[in-house]
């Protein structure tokens, strides 16, 4: 006896070829209507993903689709920080702004690959689909920043590391701008300087309780450039002024963060209660000088000068004196070199686009208390 029972069998999956049916057109025309659109008109457009709509189909599979045209319609971001960081701190938050305008004008995705210090998921970039790679900040030998530039994708590189053979960087002259932000220090008089600063990442550790300056500057070699490189202005600077640095100190944290800044300032202002001037090497780390300074009745600008750089939005507010570099226009620029259609033939040189940078004077620095 047969059994009345329905058919439990799933229904077929809807395909390209169901739609083009439908319509009565090629399985080209209807693969035009979701990828080459210009290709068709409007109302035949209309008629296809209508139909598609009544069947059920969901489009091309984006993943055939890749392996097709080799294109993955993604960049992939390369971060020297954890993935909260990025949407934390506020020189991030401007960085990837422009990545992301830029990556939607070019109708591009963006993926991001953190690669905090100690991390390991150099697999994850060998395995990330994406058409190109923007690596921003690494250290130089990261397993991370060795497996883009193993793939036959392009790569850009933001502020570090420097000068790889063939790769394209994008950056600022980070020596020239702490070194215009160290000659209005010590114009205003200042002799007696703190640093604050962040070392991480590297085989020697962080001076965590203050340590004179120019010893430290040659101690290792320093995987991060970008704070080495911000160091050095400041001993231009003093050369070029005929200033002698004998009493500058500096304090290293671990962690590039409010909170160790603070710590950090705390250090030096016990150690040293002569100091007139603390310059950070970032506007996150001048914040939490301010904040110390604060929980001290230290009046910044008048008791001590507090410097930064960076000159993130906040630092209008606190009314920080930093050193303004364009973050925003740094992503849109990395993303403008990583999908630049022009040929690429082998040894060509590598473009260096370095952005302009500016002294910004506001009411956290001033002269040497009378």
């Amino acid at each position: 006896m047969a059994s009345d029972q329905s058919d439990s069998r799933p229904a077929a999956t809807p395909t390209l070829a169901a739609v083009a049916a439908a319509v009565g057109v090629s399985r080209t025309t209807v693969s035009n209507a979701y990828n080459r659109p210009d290709q068709l008109s409007a109302d035949l457009r209309d008629r296809i993903l209508s139909a598609a709509h009544e069947l059920g189909y969901a489009g091309p599979d984006p993943v055939a689709r890749s392996l097709r045209t080799r294109q993955a319609d993604a960049v992939g971001l390369i971060f020297s920080e954890g993935l909260g960081y990025a949407f934390r701190d506020p020189g991030a938050v401007e960085f990837l702004h422009g990545l992301g305008e830029a990556c939607t004008e070019h109708g591009r995705s963006l993926l991001v690959i953190p690669a905090s210090p100690g991390a390991a998921h150099a697999e994850t970039v060998l395995r990330a689909a994406v058409d190109g790679f923007v690596i921003s900040s690494m250290p130089a030998g990261d397993p991370h920043v060795d497996a883009a530039l193993s793939r036959p994708q392009p790569v850009v590189i933001v502020d570090s590391p420097r000068s790889v053979d063939g790769v394209d960087f994008v950056g600022i002259d980070d020596r020239a701008g702490f070194a215009m932000l160290a000659a209005h220090v010590l114009s205003l008089g200042h002799r007696s300087i703190g640093i604050v600063a962040v070392r991480r990442g590297e085989e020697v550790p962080p001076s965590e309780t203050p340590q004179p300056l120019l010893p430290r500057l040659d101690v290792g070699q320093s995987p991060h450039p970008v704070r080495q490189q911000r160091l050095l202005g400041l001993v231009d600077a003093a050369e070029r002024a005929g200033v002698s640095l004998r009493d500058a100190v500096i304090v290293e944290r671990r962690r590039h963060s409010r909170e160790e800044a603070a710590l950090g300032a705390a250090a030096l202002l016990d150690a040293r209660p002569d100091i007139t001037a603390i310059m950070a090497t970032s506007d996150i780390m001048a914040f939490g000088v301010l904040d110390e300074l604060a929980a001290r009745a230290v009046r910044p600008g008048l008791d001590v000068t507090v410097t930064g750089f960076d000159d993130v939005p906040e630092a209008a507010v606190a009314g920080l004196t930093t050193v303004r570099q364009p973050l925003e226009a740094k992503g849109r620029a990395a993303i403008e070199c990583l999908l630049d259609d022009r040929p690429r033939a082998a040894g060509r040189q590598a473009r260096r686009v370095i952005l302009p940078v500016e002294l910004v004077i506001r009411a956290s620095s001033g002269p040497v208390p009378g």
